[in-house]
């Protein structure tokens, strides 16, 4: 280095090295962050060299998978039944509530008459 460009960088040298470091711990602290939410959100932890370190394929994992496609499959067939149940509400609604209006008023009017022959109206 010259004179000239030691004297241009030694006055900035602090500035330097505080950026330097500040960018080192953003990087520590965004690795930290980034693992926290992955230990938080279930998703495996990866060693240097990319083999699988946590979750680890046990038992306990195996259950834990056998039970939310159990209980996967119970949600699956009660959304079924949900889905043919609205399906008869909609029936009933539209196609035969006219109808069933009708109907009563069909009903209402032969009572009346029932009861005019009789002469009880």
């Amino acid at each position: 280095m010259s004179v000239d460009t030691a004297a241009i960088i030694v006055p900035h040298l602090p500035w330097i090295i505080g950026g330097g470091l500040m960018i080192g711990a953003a990087g520590v602290a965004g690795w930290i962050h980034t693992t926290r939410l992955k230990i938080k959100h279930g998703y495996p932890l990866e060693g240097m060299w990319g083999q699988s370190l946590k979750p680890t394929s046990d038992g306990e994992a195996k259950q834990r998978v056998t039970l939310l496609t159990q209980e996967n499959a119970e949600l699956r067939a009660e959304l079924g039944s949900v889905k043919d149940r609205m399906a008869n509400v909609e029936r009933i609604v539209t196609d035969s509530g006219y109808q069933l209006g009708s109907e009563i008023d069909k009903l209402r009017d032969r009572q009346l008459e029932n009861l005019s022959d009789k002469g009880n109206a």
